[in-house]
């Protein structure tokens, strides 16, 4: 083994002091950490860390010394020489390993390397900030010319297809550290010690490289070390999705009950490159939100009736060979948030929006008994979803004329981070109760301006616990642990508030 704890927390720092803070943050998470030294400010500061690392003591720790220089992406403008002087010093202060990159490693002869920094274990690196290169076999073999303990390879992934091509070197060689970067492959960082990635990286303040997972995320949130190659992965597929409370929900619920499982958020742009990576990845269930709850019908090899009947699907279970098999539990979150505060049946509902959620909304308060109204932008496809739900269409003009005993919105318009949109204004907002499907922020600008009129809000925290509790459940077969579910889910909105 060549790491003790694979999850590396990364301390990168303006001046000694916060530095040194950041390793004692780390410590609380993980044994190794690598210092980055080219994010102190200037020469003073990275000399002052240094004796202030060396006076300390940290027995049980693993550290690792960068100092990457600009030509390779990092923050230090010195060159090749003063790079190897700092990295030797860190050494000798306590390091056990060093990163050379190798724009630098290329350039020394290998005997330099030796009288300098040959007490220390060698990881050579490459970083592709733009874009995957095009033979990662060649560049392992580039990285090997110095005979280092490791290689590591961070690269840009802009499709899934791209993250799964870098994390199989992973399996392949046990010396290899696989970094997926970008947006799209933050899950892929989070599952590449599950791959066989030597280390994951994650930092303990602010990010040093795109797509990285916070380190209190990466040990706590996702339990990354611990998961097993045995371990079932789920997600949520969406764009955007980083607003996703999702994950809080569904991993506080395998927490609770000790189940091998990660739930994780995948930005997917293009269906098509996220379901090639179902199989690689052994992802056993994901969860659909805006924009593919209704194009993931093409791609199911089997419905729930109740989810073909509204033609939009939230939740997906991958069944033996492959085979993907749609739910939607949209509809229970409504009728459990409205069925509480309202008799459903008679009453008079207009739903503002007609996307998988509204679908969802209209035949559900329709099978319910209520008289459904469709309000919104598009005139013909408020018409159609009224059509369906047996209920009649209205036109935005005339919804300062219109009384209804709720009105449900669910578009987008007022999430985060956009917060301060209104789908709706002061005028139309003439009923008895609102329900805004929205649950971040958990009390939306519309819900506000709807309580200064002195009407009753339902926040859509409601409608996401109904419906991830569901999810939860079919995915899994068991009772799902609803009170630390729903902690989780709280916890993490009212930290998002705070901050």
């Amino acid at each position: 083994m060549l790491f003790r704890d694979k999850i590396c927390a990364v301390v990168a720092a303006q001046d000694a002091r916060s530095a040194l803070s950041q390793i004692e943050q780390a410590l609380r998470h993980t044994r190794t950490v690598e210092l980055r030294l080219d994010w102190l400010a200037n020469d003073r500061e990275i000399e002052r860390f240094l004796l202030l690392f060396r006076a300390v003591k940290y027995p049980h720790a693993t550290f690792l010394a960068t100092c990457r220089r600009r030509e390779a992406g990092g923050l230090f403008p010195g060159h090749i020489g003063r790079q190897l002087l700092y990295l030797s010093k860190a050494l000798r202060a306590g390091c056990t390993w060093y990163d050379l990159e190798i724009e630098s490693a290329s350039k020394c002869p290998p005997e330099l390397l030796d009288v300098l920094l040959g007490e220390g274990r060698q990881l050579t690196s490459a970083h592709f900030f733009r874009k995957m290169p095009r033979s990662l076999p060649q560049v392992v073999h580039q990285l090997s010319a110095t005979r280092p303990d490791a290689v590591k390879i961070a690269a840009q992934c802009d499709t899934i297809r791209d993250g799964l091509r870098l994390l199989r070197l992973a399996r392949k060689r046990r010396n290899v550290v696989a970094v997926p970067m970008g947006e799209v492959a933050l899950p892929l960082r989070i599952l590449a010690l599950h791959e066989g990635s030597a280390l994951a990286y994650a930092p303990v303040d602010a990010p040093t490289a795109p797509g990285q997972v916070s380190l209190d995320q990466m040990k706590g949130l996702y339990r990354a070390d611990r998961l097993t190659r045995r371990a079932r992965v789920y997600g949520v597929i969406g764009d955007p999705v980083a607003h996703s409370l999702s994950p809080q929900l569904h991993n506080a619920g395998f927490q609770a009950r000790r189940i091998n499982a990660v739930y994780l958020p995948f930005l997917v742009r293009d269906l098509r490159d996220f379901l090639a990576a179902v199989g690689p990845l052994r992802i056993a269930g994901f969860s659909v939100t805006l924009p593919h709850k209704e194009s993931i019908l093409r791609h199911l090899d089997g419905c729930d009736p109740l989810a073909a009947d509204i033609g939009a699907v939230n939740t997906v279970v991958v069944r033996g060979g492959g085979k993907l098999y749609g739910y939607n539990t949209d509809y229970l979150g409504v009728l459990r948030a409205l069925a509480r505060r309202m008799p459903l049946r008679g009453s008079r509902v207009l739903i503002f929006g007609t996307g998988g959620v509204a679908k969802a909304v209209a035949l559900a308060l329709a099978r319910a008994g209520a008289s459904v109204c469709v309000c919104a932008r598009r005139p013909e496809k408020a018409k159609a979803l009224a059509r369906r739900a047996g209920g009649a269409a209205i036109e935005r003009k005339s919804l300062r004329h219109e009384f209804f005993d709720a009105i449900v919105n669910t578009t987008p318009v007022g999430m985060h981070p956009h917060t301060n949109a209104l789908p709706l204004d002061a005028r139309e907002l003439n009923c008895r109760l609102l329900f805004d499907t929205i649950y971040r922020p958990q009390r939306t600008k519309l819900m506000q301006l709807a309580a200064r009129r002195g009407i009753e809000t339902v926040s859509g925290v409601e409608m996401f616990l109904a419906q991830g509790i569901a999810q939860w459940e079919i995915w899994t077969g068991e009772r799902a642990p609803v009170e630390p579910m729903r902690r989780a889910v709280l916890s993490a909105l009212s930290e998002k508030v705070s901050t």
